[in-house]
Order: C-alpha cells, then structure tokens, then sequence
C-alpha cells in the first residue's frame, strides 16, 4: 500500500497501484465503502493477471486513508478521485460502486481528456434527493447528522448536512451528461437501495451512444458473486481498448 498526498487541505489518501498498459483502471468504491472490497480486488486480480494498469484506493476519511469521515463531502471525494487519475499517466477507465458511480460521472466530466469510458455497478448519482425522505432531509439540515441501520455491518451509517449539501448541488439527473465514450451499467433487478430503473434513467442522459444496461433479475445491490464478478470483469473487458 502507497500514501500519496493530494491537495494541501486533503487528507493524504492510501492506495494500491498496479502498473501495466493502459488504459489504467481506477476502481471507485461505494458510501462508506473501502478499497479492499470483493469487486476491487477482483478487479485487482483480473488486471494483473492480463498486465493491465489498475488502481484502487480510500477516499479521504474512508479505510487506510487520512482524515475523518464525517468531515468530508461528495466533492471532496470527487477531488481525490480527481487526484488518483492525475496520478497515473494515459487514459483511465473508472469503474464506480454505487455512490462511486456518481463520483465516476463527475470526475468524467471534469477530466474530459483523460477518462477514457465508464463501468458502474449499481451506479446511485442524484442519491441524496431520491434516497432520502423529506422527514429525513429536514432532520439533516436541522440536526446536520443523521443515522440509518445499516444492512451490511454492525455500525450504523452516518450521513452529514455537509455531504448532503455537497450531493444536492452536484445533482446529474435533470439533463444531458456530457460523456462521449463507452459506458456499461451494471444493476442487480432485486436491490433494495438503488432501483434498477435508475441505470436505465441514466444511459437515456449520457450523450454517448456507446452505452449499454445489463441487468441481473436476481442480483442484488452489491453484486459480489461469482457470476456478478464475472459479469463486472467482461464489461471492463468490453471498453477497455
């Protein structure tokens, strides 16, 4: 594992790269979410097997990395994400997780030049207006923190004013997205956090006729199986030049 230290006021953020042909991919883990993860190291493990330049790493406040987590906001997540590609030399592929599929899209559309196509994986931008009800938004911007059971480990998940706001103003969903390279979309039809029909929503606004959905009826929403992994490595395989 490597350290890298990003912008001054960044946490310096903890990573694991793989350096091989390009294009390098960068793997974008969930909310709350970490770098050692079933599909990362899957991923990991595909890319040295064939030689291909692959990266993956903790957001700031998140795994191995600096800082605390209740500090930071889906755009300084988006910046370290930024910081990992800038990092790296040639095109990138970004597979994103989840809320790392919201972090793909905006790093896209701040690199333009150097992503070079985009694998999501139950892909959640726009989250924090549809993920939330409207008790649970006033408490946020009353309170600043809210806690929700979470349904993968034994803390709870903890959202802030300060990530929520972050979210509401880097919101995708009302129009075009400016990408023009390939995309694949992964989503489980039996995922109880995000519904499918937002993949579906999203390949309408990206621009890109290179766009494909590829839904499993029985997956669910971390899509960690065998078969689901199989799944995700193919559609890497499928826009990586």
């Amino acid at each position: 594992m490597s350290i890298v230290t990003t912008a001054p006021k960044r946490p310096r953020l903890a990573y694991h790269h793989h350096a091989g042909t390009a294009p390098t991919v960068i793997f974008l883990p969930g909310y709350a979410s970490d770098m050692s993860g079933t599909k990362a190291l899957a991923l990991e493990q595909w890319a040295k097997a064939r030689g291909q330049g692959f990266l993956r790493f903790d957001y700031g406040g998140c795994g191995a990395s600096e800082g605390k987590f209740e500090d930071q906001s889906l755009t300084d997540w988006r910046d370290d994400a930024l910081a990992m590609i800038d990092h790296v030399d040639g095109p990138v592929v970004l597979v994103g997780s989840s809320m790392g599929g919201w972090v793909m899209l905006l790093a896209a559309l701040a690199r333009p030049a150097r992503v070079a196509a985009l694998v999501g994986i139950a892909a959640a931008p726009d989250f924090t207006d549809w993920g939330f009800s409207q008790d649970e938004k006033m408490y946020l911007l009353e309170h600043g923190r809210l806690e929700r059971a979470n349904p993968y480990g034994p803390a709870p998940t903890v959202y802030t004013r300060r990530f929520w706001q972050s979210g509401e103003a880097n919101r995708l969903m009302s129009g075009p997205i400016a990408f023009d390279g390939p995309v694949r979309l992964l989503h489980g039809q039996a995922d109880p956090d995000v519904p499918w029909h937002r993949s579906a929503r999203l390949a309408e606004l990206i621009r890109s006729p290179h766009v494909q959905t590829w839904l499993v009826k029985d997956g669910d929403h971390r899509l960690s199986r065998e078969d689901d992994l199989a799944l995700l490595i193919r559609a890497v395989e499928d826009v990586v030049p």
